[in-house]
């Protein structure tokens, strides 16, 4: 199939689902008023509440969902076929991701900027909020494991590609400088630095890497999870303003410039879909992702559609920069689309790959062996990049092999591609490396908020020694998965994780929904909690059975079998327990009468009775 009419369609389903059903929401359920005085205002402190220019918190909200998740998804799930992957993503965004994400972040802006766990604790009940607390926990270190295996992979002894990524770090730190100190506001010049700073990274690698230097880029796996994790603790601790926004905002338009480029792309070079519609692998049996096409496309797929994750940065970091109320439909909804014509774009170079080509990349050499695949273009490819790519799992490089491929097809650029591989590489780290700052500040401040309850300093999130020690927590955990782990252990898990936690989130958006009188509008949030949760609890329980108990029995991999085994249960319990509470609660408020105004529970029969606005419970 020609990939300029996937392109079209994609565009005109999230133009017409931002244009019309967000506007839906927004004015039907949230009631969007500018004359509400947000957070970010009323408790500025200069380092995590700062009321932001909706443009460059578009810029940081985009950066810190759009991880790996919307680029290896897509890649992982084209063994499945184009064609499972494009609905699900196109169907998914409008109705259940932006749904989720939009709505989610709302909550907490009306709620001060708190935490998931919080909003749980006074829409739901306190039960629930204990229960988010130990799940968001356990789901956002698997989650960034599972983005910070796939640049682990893509760096691993690459002198080009870690020096590029390397060198985005103190760009963005002046950037930052430039921005909110030496030339404050003026965020124009900031930019024009900034990308011109990332453009020569690009460039000047290739000489670093054929360099005397290479030797100090040149990292071996356990050198990058290394590398990865100090940047993750530094970049937790430092004020956002100084790496955290100018990153984010400077990778976010980075990357939206070269998608819209390589949207131009497909339909000057209008690639044909080599991968078939449909392949064998959906009835099981695949060389990447273990099992059918139903359930583990949607675990498979996830921030291309829907993701928990997202709902952790909408309750972390976004809400306490919100502005204006306005701005939360183009940042929440509005993000989540742009995200999925993401995906639609890496699963179009993905598909553009000849199949024994795509799974001569994104498998072992010895699996490779057993599919009785013969590659057609593969050895041309390892040349035109300058880096041998067989064997190179975890999608990130084949997606910036078919990169590559649609810009080198582009007039003058045939000469070029190992340039355009190695952006490729940068583009991806990018997304994942703005994911992993802002994911584990997020669970930062998660774990400062739990611990604040047995030691109250704990919960400042100025107090330093709480701030290094929360951090260091969480910079452990994720460390541990990703040094132990594989693509093929941690993406499914991280996948299940990650769409348990969406359910939660769906389960505390309609109490939010029900507290707020509004049960006629339940069924936006309903739905797509009723598919996301009994689909990912099936994936769940197939993932334990068939993926991570044969691991009890292999040598080396029994403690990571347990692990994966009891992790996945007690999330899949936590969502289980929340949604049960969800029901009890919406049973007190829509058969008994009892709403919650303030903490109090309240009876509708009450004189001048109003039901709380949305998310103030």
């Amino acid at each position: 199939m020609n990939s300029v009419f996937i392109i079209v369609i994609a565009l005109l389903v999230v133009v017409l689902g931002y244009r019309y059903y967000s506007a839906f929401i927004a004015a039907k359920i949230l009631a969007l008023d500018d004359r509400r005085t947000t957070p970010a205002h009323t408790m500025k402190d200069g380092t995590n509440y700062d009321p932001t220019n909706k443009f460059v918190l578009f810029g940081h909200h985009f950066a810190a969902i759009s991880g790996a998740g919307p680029l290896i998804g897509p890649v992982l799930a084209a063994q499945f076929g184009f064609a499972p992957g494009l609905i699900w993503m196109l169907l998914g965004a409008v109705i259940a991701g932006g749904v989720h994400d939009f709505m989610i972040l709302m909550a907490s802006v009306r709620r001060k900027g708190r935490s998931l766990a919080e909003i749980a604790r006074h829409e739901v009940s306190p039960l629930a909020g204990a229960i988010a607390s130990v799940a968001i926990l356990i789901i956002i270190i698997v989650a960034l494991s599972g983005l910070g295996l796939a640049v682990v992979n893509a760096l691993r002894e690459s002198a080009w590609g870690t020096f590029t990524i390397g060198m985005t770090i103190p760009i963005a730190l002046f950037v930052g400088l430039w921005m909110y100190r030496l030339r404050k506001g003026r965020i124009a010049e900031a930019s024009v630095i900034g990308v011109i700073g990332v453009f020569a990274a690009v460039i000047f690698g290739n000489a670093v890497a054929h360099s005397s230097l290479a030797g100090l880029f040149t990292l071996s796996r356990e050198g990058i999870v290394l590398a990865l994790a100090a940047y993750g603790f530094i970049a937790s601790v430092l004020p956002v303003w100084l790496l955290l926004c100018p990153r984010d905002y400077l990778s976010s338009y980075l990357k939206i410039i070269t998608i819209l480029a390589l949207i131009v792309g497909v339909f000057v070079v209008h690639p044909n879909l080599k991968m078939p519609a449909f392949t064998p692998f959906v009835h099981g049996g695949g060389p990447i992702i273990p099992g059918k096409v139903f359930p583990f496309l949607f675990i498979t797929i996830a921030c291309g559609a829907i993701s928990g994750f997202h709902a952790l940065v909408s309750t972390g970091t976004t809400p306490k920069m919100i502005s204006k109320e306005s701005d939360s439909r183009f940042i929440g909804y509005g993000a989540m689309v742009v995200e999925s014509i993401v995906s639609v774009i890496a699963l179009i170079a993905a598909c553009s790959l000849y199949p024994g080509d795509y799974f001569a990349i994104n498998v072992p050499p010895e699996v490779y062996a057993n599919l009785h695949m013969h590659t057609q273009n593969l050895a041309a490819l390892s040349q035109q990049v300058g880096e041998n790519v067989v064997g190179r799992t975890g999608g990130a490089v084949s997606l910036a092999v078919g990169f590559a491929q649609i810009f080198s097809g582009l007039p003058g650029m045939q000469k070029l591609m190992s340039y355009w591989y190695h952006f490729a590489i940068m583009f991806e780290a990018l997304f994942i490396l703005t994911t992993i700052d802002a994911g584990t500040r997020v669970a930062r401040f998660l774990v400062q908020e739990f611990g604040g309850r047995v030691y109250k300093p704990l919960a400042r999130t100025d107090w330093l020694p709480g701030t290094l020690l929360a951090t260091s927590v969480v910079v452990f955990g994720w460390g541990y998965f990703i040094w132990t782990g594989n693509i093929s252990t941690i993406w499914p898990m991280f996948g299940t994780a990650n769409q348990l936690l969406a359910g939660v989130a769906l389960a505390i958006v309609t109490a939010c929904i029900i507290n707020s009188g509004k049960a006629r509008y339940v069924w936006v949030s309903l739905v797509p909690l009723a598919f996301v949760g009994v689909t990912t609890l099936y994936a769940g329980w197939r993932n334990i059975f068939d993926n991570f108990r044969p691991l009890l029995s292999q040598a080396g991999q029994r403690s990571v079998g347990v692990v994966n085994i009891t992790m996945t249960g007690i999330i899949m319990v936590c969502l289980v327990i929340i949604v049960i509470e969800t029901v009890r609660r919406c049973y007190k408020v829509l058969v008994r009468g009892q709403y919650t105004v303030q903490g109090k529970p309240v009876l509708a029969s009450a004189p001048d009775f109003k039901p709380p606005d949305y998310g103030e419970a």
